[in-house]
């Protein structure tokens, strides 16, 4: 999550942001690509990481229909959130003639609904269908339509919902998400076992996924839309291997992604004890892991509060910070700031995130109220 704000304070701070794709080799530099790259680990560990959670409460004994339940309403509840009430953080307007763009709350909502129904289901077919849907989707990238309900499924971009509006931007088609999530519950079992051999189980795990990523993208014929090329130096053709699709998410995105988060998560559990140092940094980052979505909603605000800040201490105009896409997209020339203050405005707003999430951690911890489970 701490990551996840870099990417959304870029958005907002950083002068090139709206201008061109981070990603685009003929246009940006290898700071600017890393920057966006490395938030490329969010959104599919956020979304796995669901389906793992959801399995867990399983494990402490939460009935199959009792965690149905919870999974659908919550979900319900999280694309409410993204719909409307992300809608007025981030663009600071209650104008929804343009709705979006649909992110990655949207689409832990929708895979919530639908695990919903998978649950009644045998362990062993929802890994089949969560693996099936990451690994065979991208066969369908080449059907486009501009029809709301294919949008919705597998295609990224903006769509009018009726002749007259509102104007939808969804970001996170639906496909795959569904399938990461339902991955991650299944890959939940791996938690049921002794600590040791789980530790084994998701290195080597996550060591597959890494050869699986470099051996498919070696071969540039299945598993992203964009095929990597040579470029005119090494590191932009490394950068070019690594520049996997987000929208929707292809294999190799997938593959790139979960199989580092998979180590990094057997590496975890398996340092000993921590030092002075280390213990505080975890114990912070503990007390964001506590209360994602809270996190996530303050972050929004802050991170276009932070834009605003900076254009008042520069004596510029913050005018294009109040206005809504697609205008919002379109701003005045030499709007923005370099890559450093993107990272100062990131500092800053963690630093302001901290107390916000300890206090709310505590009100979680010390009541039991049932509507808090959904925050």
């Amino acid at each position: 999550m701490v990551i996840m704000v870099i990417d959304h304070t870029r958005d907002f701070v950083h002068g090139p942001a709206l201008r061109y794709d981070p990603t685009d080799l003929t246009t940006t530099s290898f700071a600017i690509f890393m920057t966006r790259w490395i938030t490329h680990f969010c959104a599919p560990v956020f979304v796995f990481l669901a389906g793992v959670s959801a399995y867990l409460q399983k494990m402490r004994g939460k009935t199959t229909p009792d965690l149905s339940r919870f999974l659908w309403t919550r979900g319900l509840w999280l694309i409410a959130v993204e719909v409307v009430v992300l809608h007025v953080l981030i663009w600071f307007s209650l104008d929804f003639r343009f709705i979006g763009p649909l992110q990655v709350i949207w689409a832990i909502g929708w895979s919530m609904v639908v695990l919903a129904g998978l649950v009644y289901l045998p362990l062993r077919a929802v890994a089949v269908f969560g693996v099936a849907m990451i690994a065979l989707h991208n066969t369908l990238d080449g059907v486009t339509s501009q029809a709301f309900p294919w949008m919705v499924l597998h295609q990224a971009g903006l769509v009018m919902l009726t002749d007259r509006g509102p104007l939808v931007w969804v970001q996170y088609p639906l496909v795959p998400w569904i399938g990461v999530m339902a991955a991650g519950y299944a890959f939940g079992s791996v938690y049921e076992r002794e600590a040791e051999r789980r530790v084994r189980i998701i290195r080597r795990l996550g060591l597959f996924l890494i050869a699986a990523f470099v051996l498919i993208r070696a071969m540039n014929i299945y598993g992203d839309p964009a095929p990597w090329s040579v470029q005119p130096t090494a590191l932009f053709t490394a950068l070019s291997f690594i520049n996997a699709t987000k929208y929707p998410p292809s294999l190799l995105y997938l593959l790139m992604t979960l199989g580092p988060a998979l180590v990094a998560l057997a590496w975890f559990e398996s340092r000993g004890r921590p030092d002075s140092w280390e213990f505080s940094a975890r114990s912070a980052l503990v007390t964001f892991g506590r209360v994602p979505l809270f996190f996530y909603l303050w972050q929004w605000v802050l991170t276009h509060i932070a834009a605003i800040v900076v254009n008042i201490i520069a004596g510029t105009s913050f005018a294009y910070l109040l206005v809504m896409p697609p205008a919002f997209f379109n701003p005045p020339p030499g709007t923005g700031f370099r890559l450093w203050v993107v990272y100062l405005c990131w500092v800053v707003i963690i630093a302001f995130e901290y107390p916000l999430c300890r206090w709310f951690a505590g009100v979680k911890q010390r009541r039991r109220d049932w509507w808090l489970s959904y925050l």
